[in-house]
């Protein structure tokens, strides 16, 4: 084989290798958010957790509003 062959041959591996390495770190041009890239499913809270939460911290601004007066 003469070296411009051999050389349009590396090229071409290296554009395939470049492609696959870009496809496996999710960029492959599709639109992925940052939790499911890293394999994660997003957390959801039930309404009674909200419920909870929420009451939780109006506690919290109520004892704050009373404390500074």
């Amino acid at each position: 084989m003469e070296m411009k062959g051999i050389l349009a041959e590396i090229d071409a591996e290296i554009q395939k290798l470049e492609q696959v390495r870009a496809i496996l770190a999710g960029k492959d041009g599709h639109h992925e958010t940052k939790a499911t890239a890293a394999g994660r499913k997003k957390r959801r809270l039930s309404p009674e957790a909200r419920a909870r939460i929420a009451a939780a911290q109006k506690a919290r601004w109520a004892k704050i509003k009373k404390s500074s007066k």
